[in-house]
């Protein structure tokens, strides 16, 4: 009998709001851009006298090359993010010694979900430019407004 394998499938799609300002930099080898960023989602649920509680969760997300650029030059603590991506694992040694492991998402795609602001302005397009990136042109609606979003890809 043929011995049956799991299929590899790591996927990850969240929304959330920026906790602070994106961190940027390059890598030492080879200057490869990469920005972390972490993101609040929230969660509601009805407790057991169901009663509608809400609960958050904080995930670290990373991002490289063009969509790190990207993400350094458009985002903001509190601005709003669907990231696609996978789950990735890293560790490494404290200054104390210790290992330390982080689980958080490599992303693929990020979609800017605010409207962008021109000159203190907003722009009525409401989505974010950057040529170097095909786009997907989509709406969200919200009964009176609508958002046009644009996918990033790390490609």
């Amino acid at each position: 009998m043929a011995e049956l394998k799991m299929p590899e499938i790591n996927s990850v799609i969240i929304a959330g709001n920026l906790t602070k300002d994106p961190v940027f930099r390059q890598t030492n080898s080879g200057g490869t851009p990469v920005v972390n960023f972490s993101i609040a989602c929230n969660r509601r649920f009805r407790d057991s006298n169901h009663q509608w509680q809400e609960d958050v969760c904080y995930v670290g997300i990373v991002a490289w090359n063009k969509l790190a650029e990207s993400c350094r030059d458009n985002l903001r603590k509190s601005s709003a993010v669907l990231v696609d991506g996978e789950l990735q694992s890293r560790t490494w040694k404290a200054q104390d010694g210790t290992s330390r492991t982080v689980v958080e998402i490599k992303a693929r795609r990020i979609q800017f979900l605010n409207k962008r602001k021109k000159n203190g302005e907003e722009d009525e397009e409401g989505f974010i430019e950057d040529e170097s990136h095909d786009t997907h042109h989509g709406h969200l609606d919200d009964d009176a407004t609508m958002y046009e979003y644009k996918y990033l890809t790390s490609d």
